[in-house]
């Protein structure tokens, strides 16, 4: 039977919750890695109609790509909407997990898969992602005899340093000369106290979490010989990945229309409407071939589009100012509504899930629509 814990195990794969944006909260909401997550319902919203289909439906996880809990909870009642849905998915044992800008920024997630519906073209993220695994935000460095590098990188290797990927007990070792002259204090291991003692040392380096380095360190100097060990610590700089991160820019191989890619948004969303303002002087008809875009509410990243050369940005919702600012700046806008740049993207989810859970049965919510009815 598939549990919460394979269902998270799916998500770090293609959408590790260290994609998500310092602001959001994601990963496994309510419940136990333990439950059982066999029935899944993925929905773009968790509203009441929503949990109420998950019950109906015997649903044991929900996949809610806005997450339900975002703003502190200080009580878990049935006084608020949010509340009630978070009792009820805990009385009926229904785990919430929600992946939203995780999601967004992973190669194959709902920025790509936006991007699909535009054209052919050279396509990369318009802010690269750079956040660090957690396991390699610091580098670990010490020096030591030969003998004692495997002892020291075996114990370290069992508290969390040297994990790279896949990959465990990850270490990089050089040899070198050392050089130390203790005082009449010292009691060295090597040499005398008094005497400037040159001997044959290891390098040894491995990578490690930020909460993970004062255990590391305290396991580094238990394991070591020395009566002063060397330990030295870098903090690791952010690795831009051209192809994840915030939004997407497009250079279309061949130049399109601002009405008609205005419908071939609107075809591939599957909606019945978009919403187009031309940049000043510009009007539907014009000529574009950089575009930018952004899942949901993505004003926050206009402006970083333009100056990446964008002729037009696609995203969920703006505020007007936002909208008159790119204008102003020569950049038409193409809006879509929030959630109608993101529900499109559920069956695309649905098959990802499917290939990464074996066994699990999985759903995309009828009862989850847009909120808004058009005359």
């Amino acid at each position: 039977m598939p549990t919460t814990a394979q269902l998270i195990d799916a998500f770090n794969e293609f959408a590790p919750e260290h994609y998500a944006n310092d602001w959001d909260n994601v990963g496994l909401l309510v419940g136990s890695e333990t439950w059982d997550a066999s029935r899944i319902l993925l929905t773009i919203d968790l509203t009441e109609e929503v949990m109420q289909e998950a019950i109906q439906n015997k649903v044991s996880a929900i996949v809610a790509y806005h997450p339900p809990i975002f703003d502190a909870l200080s009580s878990v009642t049935d006084k608020t909407f949010k509340e009630r849905i978070v009792l009820k998915a805990i009385e009926h044992s229904i785990a919430i997990y929600s992946p939203h800008t995780a999601l967004d920024v992973a190669r194959g997630g709902v920025n790509d898969w936006i991007a699909e519906g535009i054209g052919q073209g050279d396509v990369r993220a318009i802010a690269p992602f750079g956040n660090l695994p957690p396991s390699e935000q610091c580098k670990l460095v010490t020096m030591c005899p030969e003998e004692h590098v495997e002892p020291i990188r075996s114990a370290l290797a069992s508290v969390a340093c040297g994990r790279i990927g896949n990959y465990e007990q990850c270490s990089f070792t050089t040899k070198g000369t050392g050089a130390f002259l203790g005082n009449e204090h010292s009691n060295p291991v090597v040499g005398e106290a008094g005497e400037l003692e040159v001997t044959p040392e290891c390098k040894l380096e491995m990578v490690v979490s930020t909460s993970a380095l004062s255990l590391a360190i305290q396991t580094l100097k238990q394991f070591h010989p020395y009566e002063e060990p060397v330990v030295e610590v870098y903090q690791l700089s952010e690795r831009p990945h051209r192809a994840i991160g915030v939004g997407r820019r497009i250079h279309l191989d061949q130049e399109v229309q601002l009405d008609e890619l205005a419908r071939r948004v609107k075809k591939h969303l599957n909606i019945g409407y978009v919403r187009v303002a031309p940049a000043n002087g510009v009007g539907d008809r014009s000529i574009v071939k950089t575009i930018g875009l952004c899942a949901g509410a993505g004003g926050s990243v206009c402006q970083e589009a333009i100056a990446e050369g964008c002729e037009v940005y696609i995203t969920g919702e703006m505020t007007h100012h936002q909208v008159v600012a790119a204008l102003a700046r020569g950049c038409s806008v193409i809006l879509t509504g929030h959630t109608n740049s993101e529900r499109g993207y559920l069956p695309t989810l649905k098959q990802l899930l499917e290939k990464h859970i074996e066994g699990a049965s999985i759903t995309v919510s009828s009862a989850d629509s847009t909120l808004w009815t058009y005359f």
